[in-house]
């Protein structure tokens, strides 16, 4: 049997039971389901079901995490298709295969948000912001992330801006600021937010000037490692709108490259980590979220401009089924033996969603 069979059957089955061995494309999961149907009746109740969420939501040291039972019934409902009360066997497969699958052997994407020249130690370097954090910190256990662990894709976003760009404060009398500008043109400072015309009208924090293209600024840190066969995504290029996450600009005219990519390898889960937490990095984890993949922000491995912020960056991320998580979790996680029930309540109610990107990868996930 292939290894990863037997894994998905035997994870979430009792200690003593043994999957069936002769086609285990169905019978592994015809195994589980046998395993957890405890009156034999062919249908897995509530009950049955909560069983199965106690076996899978653990991690490899023994702790299960503890499920809200409002969460047990919204997730069963998805799997309870005929909205009966109970899960047959042939909802049981959808289940097994979109939702078992992924829980225990998940699509991995590690995504490293503007570790550039700038933000450690040129014009817009983040120690001189009000949290005072060293930008340079995050590099040694990004390269010992990158070294360790076997990412499915490993991104490197850059922020990449044109000289002419709307953020930066020696650009501002460049474009007419809106008469409800809090701020005007010749007093406005670094890191005041205005107001320009448009159309339509636009706030828009000021910033040094930073990441110009082609410049040494822009450059990702000498002393980042730069995995092989990763890819690059550059944001920020349009100079009338400035662009925080790596998915969208900050007005969702356009999108870069990175959700295309994410979807072609069949991406269910996004470690997000970089410069600055609770700018780029937090806004790219949302954005994740709101994309639909299951998204896991490394909290050691960033570092922030204002400390009030990035709180509010993770207490964002948490409400929206998000998980914060420290570097030295991410190995077990990625390698499924670390499951948390977060990200499989987030999974579940993708799965409503017939548009979502995660209810949709069953087609290019890889072979298991």
């Amino acid at each position: 049997m292939p290894a990863i069979n037997y894994h998905l059957a035997t994870v979430v089955m009792e200690p003593s039971s043994q999957p069936l061995v002769e086609d285990p494309r169905f019978l592994a999961m015809d195994a589980c389901f046998t395993a957890f149907d405890k009156d034999g009746d062919d249908l897995l109740s509530i009950t049955e079901f909560t069983l199965i969420c106690r076996a899978l939501f653990r991690n490899d040291k023994g702790h299960i995490y503890v499920v809200p039972q409002e969460r047990l019934e919204q997730m069963f409902s998805v799997f309870d298709k005929n909205a009966d009360g109970f899960i047959d066997r042939e909802e049981f497969q959808f289940c097994w295969n979109h939702w078992i699958k992924t829980i225990v052997r998940p699509i991995n994407a590690f995504l490293v948000v503007d570790v550039q020249n700038d933000f450690i130690s040129g014009s817009l370097n983040i120690s001189n912001c009000s949290a005072q954090q060293n930008g340079l910190e995050i590099i040694d256990p990004i390269n010992k992330l990158i070294n360790t662990i076997e990412f499915d894709a490993i991104f490197y976003s850059l922020d990449w801006h044109p000289s002419d760009h709307i953020s930066f404060i020696d650009n501002i009398k460049k474009r007419p600021l809106h008469p409800d500008s809090p701020i005007d043109a010749d007093t406005a400072q670094v890191y005041d937010t205005v107001i320009y015309a448009g159309p339509p009208p636009m706030k828009q924090r000021m910033w040094p000037r930073h990441c110009v293209q082609d410049s040494w600024g822009a450059e990702l840190h000498k002393d980042l490692k730069v995995a092989e066969n990763s890819i690059k995504v550059y944001k920020g290029t349009n100079p009338e709108v400035d662009s925080y996450s790596v998915f969208w600009d900050n007005k969702k005219l356009s999108d870069t490259t990175l959700n295309a990519q994410l979807k072609m390898k069949g991406t269910s889960d996004i470690y997000v980590c970089g410069l600055a937490y609770d700018v780029c990095v937090g806004a790219t984890a949302i954005d994740a979220i709101s994309a639909g993949y299951r998204t896991i922000l490394i909290d050691d491995c960033c570092r922030g401009v204002d400390l009030k912020d990035i709180e509010h960056t993770k207490e964002t991320v948490i409400s929206s089924n998000g998980i914060i998580a420290h570097s030295k979790e991410v190995k077990a996680m990625v390698e499924g033996r670390d499951r948390r029930p977060e990200l499989g309540y987030k999974l579940a109610m993708e799965l409503k969603n017939s548009d979502s990107v995660l209810s949709q990868r069953n087609s290019t996930r890889r072979p298991v």
